[in-house]
């Protein structure tokens, strides 16, 4: 099976011009998912994981999967004031603008080794935030893994010297 099949693109969503990466068509396949998450799950079986980042909100389906899969803890990133404890904040660029991301202080420990998870990799921003808390807290990030990278924004330019895995990809 072919997981690229199981993309829906909307196209002029949110806004006119962009092609949106509904994976929701992929979700609702059971097969399909399970092959994600398992193809995902190989690619860093062997690493010695001591957790699993998920970027809010539809990184948090695959991280949590991963990190059962992988038998490893789940920890959230999410965007500021939605976590309940104290928390580290990293703020990044929009194309107008700029957001943030935030993490629990104790989320991790020093030295923990880490998987940055999310559901797309598009411009980089976010999670070159997240890797930034990451290493803020003391941990190592092993490896940054998508189910989809649009390749034409040029993602790895900003994320130079972290491992990127993606499963499917975009060249438009």
């Amino acid at each position: 099976m072919e997981l690229i099949d199981k993309i829906r693109n909307v196209q002029d969503f949110p806004k006119p011009g962009i092609g949106f990466k509904d994976i929701t068509t992929l979700l609702r396949d059971g097969a399909a998912f399970r092959q994600a998450v398992v193809q995902m799950a190989q690619l860093y079986q062997d690493q010695q994981l001591d957790g699993i980042v998920g970027i809010e909100s539809r990184g948090f389906i695959f991280a949590a999967a991963l990190a059962y899969a992988l038998g490893v803890g789940m920890i959230p990133v999410r965007k500021p004031g939605k976590l309940p404890f104290t928390t580290l904040s990293a703020t990044f660029a929009l194309e107008y603008g700029t957001d943030a991301v935030e993490i629990h202080v104790d989320a991790l420990k020093e030295d923990d080794r880490i998987l940055i998870v999310d559901d797309l990799l598009a411009t980089g921003g976010t999670v070159a935030a997240t890797a930034h808390l990451v290493e803020q807290l003391g941990g190592r990030v092993v490896g940054c893994c998508f189910l989809i990278e649009l390749d034409f924004l040029h993602a790895r330019d900003h994320l130079a010297g972290y491992r990127i895995d993606s499963l499917i990809h975009f060249d438009a």
